[in-house]
């Protein structure tokens, strides 16, 4: 009998101190201090294998999902498009005010994986998509980026910020990495 794993994998090895699984759509990374071995790495994956198996099970079940759901058309996008236009700006403004802040410009596109993000230069950029989802997943993009105006990273500070403002931001961020996928599956993405 072997300790050789029956799963494959590609091993990573970095400076990191600890080792790590990243069970992927196309396959399992393995992320591994510089001085871990192979035999090392393969005992990981073998402890882990049942993990593996369920990560995999989960990832095939979601893509499934994302490929039944219907898809948007030219139309359907087009009307989205025009309603981001008016509701996404309103709530902008709306938390800048609360908030007290001040942003440059506001870019509305159908993006394939980013739900709303902010530049060096105050400029917002939001997925109109986001009118797919319920209001408050909205709002809580709109103020996380808000935030990112005051702090321009995710630390603890940033966070606060946040909550300060949404407290019941954990919820919809969780709806979102939940359902997002569906949503970005509905304009093709997936």
């Amino acid at each position: 009998m072997t300790d050789e794993p029956i799963i494959e994998y590609t091993l990573i090895k970095s400076r990191r101190k600890t080792i790590s699984l990243e069970v992927k759509e196309n396959g399992l990374i393995v992320r591994a201090p510089n001085r871990t071995t192979k035999r090392e790495a393969d005992a990981f994956v073998k402890k882990h294998e049942a993990w593996i198996v369920k990560k995999r099970r989960q990832i095939a079940e979601r893509k499934a999902m994302e490929q039944s759901v219907p898809r948007l058309s030219e139309e359907e996008l087009r009307v989205l498009s025009q309603m981001a236009k008016k509701v996404i700006p309103e709530r902008v403004a709306y938390y800048a005010r609360l908030m007290g802040a001040h942003y440059g410009r506001i870019t509305l596109r159908c993006q394939k994986t980013r739900w709303g993000s902010c530049s060096a230069k105050k400029n917002l950029n939001f997925n109109i998509l986001l009118l797919l989802t319920p209001p408050e997943v909205l709002d809580s993009v709109v103020v996380h980026e808000l935030c990112h105006l005051f702090e321009m990273n995710h630390s603890a500070r940033f966070y606060k910020r946040v909550y300060a403002v949404y407290p019941e931001y954990d919820r919809w961020n969780r709806w979102l990495k939940d359902n997002g996928n569906l949503i970005m599956a509905r304009a093709g993405y997936r």
